[in-house]
């Protein structure tokens, strides 16, 4: 089940710009290709702020996991990992919790070709990679239960994602499956792309990225929210990104430079 388990049987698409590179790119990454670039300086152009976002989710990411360790979580899920970038979801939660065990999850080989940076585990805990996607939790869930207990609380992870799953290919049902394998006491931890602020740019960065192949279904507040149906929404519940409990983080330089136009929220399954 580890990622160099697939590596002879994937290849990377470098014909059409892939959610995971494009956000390297943002990132300043090298593990990209033309074609994301390309795509990525159309979306500068509808959103200089792009960056900042990417770069904002990633900090959310740090927060939460912060905050989730520090509530005694020991186990996290993480889906729609991206290419490594300093520090990494296990990383954050090892260095509160030697002991952490983390399964991180992508559907892109170029994600599985850095695998080996995801894998760098303390001693106490555990590291794992599974190549996967998102539109198919029986095969996460199987594979995260060969180093997750199940019978104990898990954190889902799901960073900068569902924003690329329309309602067509199920994404509340997505999520609502994954929850259901997990105990009670597991947690969503999540961020999600909106229109809510810039509806004409979105308009036209979503025609774009579909012509490009590139699915992206920015969702409302209230159709976020619909996501932690049935959980206990963490205080302050859905907010702006970068407005979740900012003290326990570093603020991203630009952040406040205008609304930044994503939710993040993290909720208990009772």
């Amino acid at each position: 089940m580890t990622g160099q388990d697939h590596k002879g049987s994937v290849e990377i698409d470098t014909s059409k710009p892939h959610p995971a590179r494009m956000y390297d790119w943002y990132l300043g990454g090298k593990d990209n290709y033309p074609v994301d670039e390309e795509m990525g300086r159309q979306m500068l152009a509808l959103e200089p702020r792009v960056p900042v976002m990417a770069r904002v989710n990633r900090a959310f990411m740090h927060r939460a996991t912060r905050w989730l360790a520090g509530q005694g979580v020991r186990q996290f899920l993480d889906i729609g990992t991206g290419i490594p970038t300093e520090p990494n979801l296990h990383q954050v939660a090892q260095g509160i919790a030697p002991e952490a065990r983390v399964v991180y999850c992508d559907n892109d080989p170029i994600v599985l070709a850095h695998a080996a940076a995801l894998l760098r585990s303390t001693p106490e805990g555990v590291t794992e990679y599974l190549q996967a996607d998102v539109r198919d939790p029986a095969t996460i869930v199987e594979g995260a239960a060969k180093v997750l207990d199940l019978t104990r609380p898990v954190a889902l992870s799901l960073i900068a994602l569902l924003h690329f799953v329309s309602d067509e290919d199920g994404a509340h049902e997505l999520v609502r499956r994954l929850l259901a394998e997990l105990p009670s006491g597991s947690y969503l931890m999540m961020t999600h792309a909106t229109a809510d602020f810039t509806p004409e740019e979105s308009a036209e960065a979503t025609a774009k990225l579909k012509a490009a192949g590139v699915t992206l279904a920015l969702r409302s507040r209230e159709e976020f929210s619909r996501f932690f149906d049935g959980l206990e929404l963490v205080e302050p519940g859905v907010e702006i990104v970068h407005r979740w409990r900012p003290e326990l983080g570093e603020p991203v330089p630009g952040q406040d430079d205008g609304v930044i136009p994503g939710y993040g929220a993290v909720a208990c399954k009772p």
